[in-house]
């Protein structure tokens, strides 16, 4: 059954409590929603965002089960297939519905679910189209996360839907949002792994939104926020120029030499009241990296050698910090090798888009010896001093 949000707004959207990977690439603690919303107006009706193709079927059912006989526009906030994937099974359903996109936005819908051109219409930054007597205005909202996004603000409800921004991902039985840690954690991933490489443009529309002092925030995915400050001020902190005062250890070690020096660095920085996370790039979930790596100031990376470089999952993991783009201001290396190769030179260029401050490795042959370890000594005051520099301490 859809629930209502608002008088004739209407929440139409799925759970995914199977779904365990999003995108082939994110693992999903607590499966995902797939956020539709009907709003009727006195004169013409309106679906904002529409369904993953998996459910379409299951999706067109609910219309008719729950007495939609007319749509006239279809909004498309954003063009991927988790949002607009249904879009060409509605227009079949309700053939004169109109969809109703920004330029990017159409480009997309008509190169990825065949839409023709005539059947969409192309609408600017503010503009806006009556339903009667409610009034659907589109905020284009390019970067989060794709550069053809948009919001739908419904004015005389006050509430906006923003499509990919503000959401999680989640399931429930109930739409709107219980705050717990279940949640914010949730949240917080999602953000990570689709915000952060937008954290400035992040910032730039929670301030717009706050602007509106809107009553609700609709997201496309993850329930539906009543008060709107929750999830607003979440995201502030996320997107925040500045770190905390956390460092995070990701490591692989095949013998277990890299993995002592890390447990050894992590033992040192605890004394001078710097906390880390340790993160196992073999067996660990890459979004609780990508977590991670929304607070962390400092990176340092552990690997062992395999032939002459670092282990391919040290690759994949500086390849996603590199894509993601944390606010960390700080980075170094720590590994052990066998008969030679280049273990941080490759990785290292990487980073170089990041603009980090790199402190100097530490590159040990087999096990650490007793000079190794005051290295590393040195490394957890480097890191104590850098942390105290910025405020963190």
């Amino acid at each position: 059954m859809f629930q209502k949000i608002k008088d004739n707004i209407l929440y139409a959207g799925m759970n995914d409590k199977d779904r365990v990977i999003f995108d082939e690439l994110i693992p999903l603690d607590n499966g995902t929603s797939y956020n539709s919303y009907i709003v009727i107006g006195s004169e013409k009706t309106a679906v904002i965002d529409t369904m993953y193709p998996k459910f379409t079927k299951e999706y067109l059912k609910s219309f008719d089960e729950n007495g939609i006989t007319k749509v006239d526009y279809i909004i498309a906030n954003h063009g991927e297939q988790d949002h607009s994937g249904s879009i060409p099974a509605l227009l079949e359903k309700f053939p004169s519905a109109v969809v109703v996109t920004n330029a990017v936005c159409a480009k997309n819908i008509q190169e990825m679910l065949l839409v023709p051109a005539e059947k969409i219409k192309i609408i600017s930054n503010n503009e806006e189209l009556s339903l009667g007597d409610k009034t659907l205005k589109f905020m284009i909202s390019p970067g989060v996360h794709w550069p053809d996004t948009m919001f739908t603000y419904i004015k005389e409800d006050n509430v906006i839907c923003t499509c990919d921004f503000l959401g999680a991902h989640y399931i429930f039985d109930d739409v709107f949002a219980v705050p717990s840690k279940d949640l914010e954690k949730s949240a917080k991933k999602y953000f990570a792994e689709i915000m952060m490489p937008f954290s400035t443009v992040c910032r730039k529309y929670v301030q717009q939104i706050r602007d509106l002092k809107v009553d609700m925030v609709l997201p496309s995915h993850g329930p539906v926020h009543k008060n709107p400050d929750y999830i607003l001020d979440l995201y502030a902190d996320w997107a925040g120029e500045k770190g905390k005062n956390l460092v995070l250890l990701p490591y692989v070690s095949m013998y277990h030499s890299t993995e002592e020096m890390i447990d050894y660095l992590a033992k040192k920085l605890e004394e001078k009241g710097i906390p880390s996370v340790k993160y196992d790039m073999v067996e660990g979930n890459l979004g609780d990296l990508a977590m991670a790596l929304v607070d962390g100031t400092t990176i340092v990376l552990g690997t062992s050698m395999v032939l002459a470089g670092p282990h391919p999952a040290a690759f994949n993991t500086v390849y996603l910090a590199s894509v993601l783009r944390p606010k960390a201001k700080i980075a170094s290396f720590i590994g052990s090798y066998g008969w030679g190769g280049d273990l941080f030179g490759k990785m290292a260029d990487m980073l170089t888009p990041l603009k980090l401050d790199v402190i100097e490795p530490i590159l040990v042959k087999g096990k650490a010896k007793a000079e190794d370890y005051v290295k590393i000594d040195n490394m957890a005051q480097t890191i104590y001093e850098k942390h105290k520099a910025l405020g963190l301490l």
